[in-house]
């Protein structure tokens, strides 16, 4: 048995759930919930940490401010917490109640911002606060997740190489876009590699990630109204976008077979479903996705009929119990 010295150190890697008997497709997820953040965002959040403290930029009297629609801030708090730093969260209405709870529980601070920008969206407005935060004071250090080169490295270390060694013959990959931290450190390992994987990037509707129109998004985690700098589509072969009623119908369609995921784990698993559907229908291929978080936090939203009901209305909640519309996923 591991024993720790910090909550950082604790990951578990090597965690595969098929999806075969649940979808009647051959995909294998990747399970990222299973640390003490929560989430596949404690590895960036940790590189990016490090790499801040190696340059000189964090140090004794330092407050971390990021923003976050969640996962990150969670890590971000574990880790401010356990190394002695304050921790500033910048987030939005769309964040849950639960995720909030969690960061003030250890400790940091969560601003929440009511209004978005006119032209960036949600984001942008919260961009705009930290630059303004930052600026008023030396303390505050910004890591940019959005920017930040350690966010991708850190996957590029970690992730893929654990998912090249586990399957050796993977076909392609379906990897959930954000800040495309996790998209891009995992499509530069395989490249460099010379494995002939194909990347597929999962995105929501709405986002205007990958030049989509802008549209209300009130699921967190994927999908953005300001492209990441740290995007370069040239090492993506194929991009789908999720609308927010077959995210829900994939969440339900695992809970009930005992496996409760996050959003962004509904949205990449749909949209791996319909890439198979479309691309390798009859074909026997190997495909990884990655779940980027768990369930828990979703309680209040995803998982709560009333919620569900006033935010997409009656049809939605009526096909989360119908099995017709979950097989449809599959076919």
């Amino acid at each position: 048995m591991p024993v720790i010295t910090s909550p950082q150190e604790f990951n578990v890697e090597d965690l595969y759930v098929d999806l075969s008997a649940v979808f009647d497709r051959r995909l294998y997820l990747k399970c990222e919930g299973f640390n003490f953040a929560g989430s596949i965002k404690l590895k960036a959040a940790t590189s990016m940490v490090d790499a801040a403290e190696r340059a000189g930029r964090l140090g004794p009297g330092s407050t971390l401010v990021e923003s976050s629609s969640g996962n990150l801030g969670i890590a971000l708090s574990i880790i401010a917490a356990s190394r002695g730093y304050g921790f500033v969260c910048v987030t939005d209405s769309r964040c849950n109640l639960t995720t909030r709870q969690l960061m003030e529980s250890l400790g940091s601070t969560v601003h929440v911002i009511a209004e978005p920008d006119r032209d960036g969206g949600f984001l942008g407005a919260r961009i705009n606060y930290v630059r303004a935060l930052c600026a008023s004071d030396s303390r505050y250090v910004w890591l940019n997740q959005y920017a930040n080169p350690d966010n991708w490295g850190a996957h590029f270390r970690t992730t893929a190489p654990a998912i090249a060694q586990r399957f050796p013959d993977l076909d392609v990959l379906f990897v959930g876009a954000g800040t495309t931290g996790t998209l891009m450190g995992c499509a530069r390992y395989f490249h460099e590699l010379g494995r002939k994987v194909r990347i597929v990037a999962v995105d929501a509707v709405g986002s205007v990630t990958f030049g989509g129109p802008p549209s209300p998004r009130m699921i967190p985690g994927l999908g953005t109204s300001v492209r990441p700098q740290l995007l370069d589509e040239s090492y993506v072969d194929d991009v789908v976008h999720v609308a927010e009623p077959d995210t829900i119908r994939a969440c339900h369609r695992l809970a009930s077979r005992g496996f409760l995921f996050g959003g962004s784990t509904g949205t990449v698993v749909a949209g791996a479903l319909s890439w198979l559907e479309e691309h390798a229908d009859g074909e026997d291929v190997t495909a990884v996705a990655i779940a980027p978080d768990l369930g828990e936090r979703y309680l209040d939203t995803l998982y709560q009929r009333n919620w569900l009901q006033d935010i997409y209305g009656d049809h939605v909640v009526a096909a989360i119990d119908a099995p017709d519309a979950y097989d449809a996923l599959a076919r």
